[in-house]
C-alpha cells in the first residue's frame, strides 16, 4: 500500500482564510508549513487511487501530489471513500465533476447529503454511488480491502438542530479499515472518544491515521478563536486522562500518526512543549505531502 496525505489539516486549513492567530499568522509568514485540508489517497500500484474524503483544496493537491491524468484526458482516481457528510470532506467532489469515471462509496446517511441539487454536476452516467455499512467489507480498488466502522461522533454541521448529541454511533461518521498484502491502515479523521471496542480493533494496525483536531478541550476558547469545545465539535482532544495518547497508549500500534489538525492546535509549532509530548508518547504529525509505504 502507497499511502500519500494530501491535506493534513481541519475544515478551514492553515492557515484559515479569516483567522490571525499565532498558527495562522505564522503559516502567512512561511514560519511553519501551511496544510490543506484533511484528504488522503491510497494505491496498491501507483496507478489506481483511491481518494478517502474529498477536500475542498482537492485541486491543489493533486497538483502537488502528482495524481495527474496519464494522457489527454483522464483520472487516477478510481473511487472515493467519505468518512461523513462534513463540507471539508464533500465538498471536493465538486471538483470532480469534468465527466471521468469514478465510485463514491459512503453509508446511506452519508449519500443522502449528495441528493442536494448541486450535487447533480457529478453525471450520475459516470459516477455511481455504491453504500457501505459498518461492518461488511469492499474492494474500492484490486487487493484493497476497505471495511468502514462507527465511530462516536456527530452530524455535519449543516445538519444540526437546536440539541446535538456529539457521540453517536453510528452511520454518521465513520472510520476506515484498509487492507492489503497483509497490511493494516486505519483512518479516523473524526472520532469524538475511544471505546473499547475501538481500542482492541486498532490493535492491528500497522499505520494509524487519528483525529488530532485540538490539543486540548478548550483550545478554541484558550486561543479567543471561538468558544466551541473539542468535544461539542466531536473530536476528542490528543491530551488529558481522557484523551487519544492516554486512551491508545498501550495499544501495540505499529506508526500512529495525528491528521485532521485544527489551526488552532499547539503542536503545529515544532518548539512548543506539546509538540515534545507529543513525540515523547510516540506519535508523529501528519504534513501535506508525507507518504507512507507499507
Amino acid at each position: 500500500m502507497l499511502v500519500k496525505i494530501l491535506g493534513a489539516a481541519a475544515g478551514g486549513g492553515l492557515p484559515q482564510w479569516n483567522c490571525g492567530c499565532r498558527n495562522c499568522s505564522d503559516a502567512r509568514k512561511g514560519l511553519i508549513p501551511a496544510m490543506t485540508q484533511s484528504s488522503i489517497a491510497v494505491s496498491c500500484d501507483g496507478e489506481e487511487w483511491v481518494l478517502l474524503n474529498a477536500s475542498p483544496d482537492l485541486r491543489d493537491q493533486f497538483r502537488a501530489s502528482g495524481l495527474h491524468p496519464a494522457g489527454t484526458r483522464g483520472s487516477p482516481v478510481a473511487a472515493v471513500v467519505l468518512t461523513n457528510g462534513d463540507v471539508d470532506h464533500i465538498a471536493g467532489l465538486l471538483s470532480l465533476r469534468e465527466n471521468s469515471p469514478f465510485r463514491i462509496h459512503a453509508t446511506p446517511a452519508t449519500l443522502a447529503i449528495l441528493n442536494q441539487p448541486v450535487f447533480r454536476v457529478l453525471n450520475a452516467g459516470l459516477v455511481r454511488q455504491t453504500p457501505i455499512r459498518p461492518g461488511e467489507a469492499f474492494e474500492p480498488l484490486p487487493d484493497l480491502t476497505v471495511t468502514a466502522f462507527a465511530v462516536p461522533g456527530k452530524v455535519a454541521l449543516f445538519l444540526e438542530e437546536d440539541e446535538v448529541q456529539t457521540d453517536l454511533v453510528g452511520e454518521q461518521t465513520v472510520g476506515l479499515r484498509l487492507e492489503a498484502g497483509g497490511r493494516v491502515v486505519f483512518y479516523i479523521p473524526g472520532c469524538a472518544r475511544v471505546t473499547p471496542e475501538l481500542h482492541d480493533m486498532l490493535a492491528e494496525a500497522d499505520l494509524l491515521l487519528f483525529d488530532g483536531t485540538v490539543w486540548s478541550d478548550d483550545e478554541m476558547a484558550k486561543t479567543g478563536t471561538g468558544s466551541k469545545t473539542g468535544a461539542r465539535m466531536g473530536h476528542i482532544a490528543m491530551s488529558g486522562a481522557g484523551g487519544s495518547m492516554a486512551m491508545l497508549a498501550d495499544v501495540p500500534v505499529g506508526r500512529r500518526v495525528f491528521i485532521h489538525v485544527n489551526n488552532t492546535n499547539p503542536v503545529l509549532q515544532p518548539a512548543s512543549p506539546e509538540r515534545a509530548a507529543l513525540k515523547a508518547a510516540g506519535w508523529q504529525l501528519a504534513h501535506d505531502g508525507m507518504e507512507v509505504v507499507l
